[in-house]
């Protein structure tokens, strides 16, 4: 029983100074998770509240089946981008067939994880070698830091890849919007400063407060610097998700990229974790469960592809999250958002969602690991870069496909 619902080595044993820990992981994670949710809808092509739907069920559902006592579950910059680049050759961003999709896509990728854990496939996770893994992340973050140029700057220009969008916003800069670009600078500035004082300090929320009062008194909505506007109250409705057989078929080679990747990202955080909690094991199988019943619930409830997050699980372990009840108590407060807090989001100027992101994606650069290999191992560095470049100047999934086959080659 304790195999199949892990909670269970814990929930037997749990104690007062625990809760304390996971209290105090659960408030802060669960502040984090607001911004950063409606940040990575925006970039997965959904609106904002997409973002929050996604940062409850599967954190809940996660804490249950999860091996891993302070992985913090939710959507990610890799995933949101991974959607979008996908499904927004399917249909149009925002639309309600884009956001149908979206959550077809996260159930899709839910019962692939599911079988994968089932037929205990979890030593896939040795076919990726560590510096392809680095190299594909670090070129999304690349990708993910370009595509929210547009709202950085204030101007509309269409979807494309790198060196489209730098000659459209060339093209486009005598339409630049000097209030959404200064806000969105300022911000990116106090959020990196507010880290290098505290990193625990929730420099996403106040810039997000401090933005919107701005937006508000001064009226700068007038002055088209775009904002989020509605932002539709209550908790997220069970719901079975569209379902087209054909689509689903469309839909199954970015699901596998999603079921893989997801998969990586989370298991490769969760065992950094774990090095320092040696009263558990990561069991990766499970963790394939985990996640997937976590994609499978979210998309019931409205939730695009989850996994896994690097920065929101080292803040939930810096915090003193013992156990997953700090995740329970963070779905809560973004619950009690949803319920309560919703209306204040009206004059969030969009350009604050690009600045979050951006900071987020940039440490996603992994300029450390490219040195490393340099000096370490050149083959290792070849993997590396051409895992990059194939990702950035070909395609999210063609770079992915093209960083194993040079790992199973070398």
């Amino acid at each position: 029983m304790k195999r199949i619902f892990p909670f269970l080595n814990w929930i037997t044993k749990y104690k007062k100074n625990d809760f304390l820990g996971d209290l105090s992981a659960g408030l802060t994670v669960g502040i984090m998770l607001i911004p950063q949710g409606m940040a990575y809808a925006m970039l997965a092509g959904l609106p904002p509240i997409y973002g929050l739907y996604t940062a409850t069920i599967p954190l809940i559902l996660y804490a249950i089946f999860g091996t891993s006592r302070q992985l913090a579950v939710g959507p990610t910059a890799v995933m949101s981008l991974l959607v979008a680049s996908e499904i927004g050759l399917m249909a149009q961003q925002g639309t309600s067939h884009y956001i149908e999709l979206a959550i077809l896509l996260a159930m899709i990728v839910g019962f692939l994880q599911l079988l994968m854990g089932f037929l205990r496939l979890g030593f896939l996770i040795n076919f990726l070698s560590h510096p392809v893994i680095s190299g594909f992340t670090s070129a999304a973050a690349i990708i993910i830091g370009f595509s929210q140029l547009k709202h950085l700057l204030g101007i509309h220009i269409p979807r494309g890849n790198i060196y489209e969008t730098i000659h459209n916003i060339i093209v486009h800069s005598d339409e630049i919007n000097i209030y959404t670009f200064g806000i969105g600078v300022v911000s990116i500035v106090v959020i990196i400063l507010m880290k290098r004082i505290n990193k625990k300090l929730p420099s996403p929320l106040v810039v997000i407060v401090l933005s919107t009062l701005v937006v508000y008194f001064f009226g700068l909505d007038k002055m088209d610097v775009m904002i989020v506007r509605e932002v539709p109250p209550g908790l997220p409705t069970f719901a079975l998700p569209f379902i087209d057989w054909k689509v689903i078929v469309d839909l199954l080679p970015i699901a596998i990229t999603i079921s893989l990747i997801g998969f990586t990202e989370s298991i490769a955080v969760a065992k950094a974790v774990q090095g320092k909690h040696k009263e558990y094991d990561i069991v990766p199988n499970q963790e394939l469960i985990a996640l997937g019943i976590a994609n499978i619930g979210g998309s019931l409830f409205h939730a695009f592809p989850t996994t896994g997050g690097f920065s929101r699980t080292a803040v939930n372990e810096q915090a003193g999250a013992k156990t997953g009840i700090a995740s329970v108590i963070s779905a809560l407060v973004v619950l009690f958002t949803l319920l309560f807090l919703t209306e204040y989001f009206y004059y969030l100027p969009t350009t604050i969602l690009a600045a979050i992101i951006m900071v987020a994606v940039y440490r996603l650069i992994d300029f450390k690991e490219a040195i490393s290999l340099w000096k370490a191992d050149k083959s290792d560095f070849a993997m590396f870069i051409i895992t990059v470049l194939a990702t950035v100047f070909i395609g999210i999934e063609e770079g992915i496909i093209v960083g194993f086959l040079v790992s199973m080659i070398y």
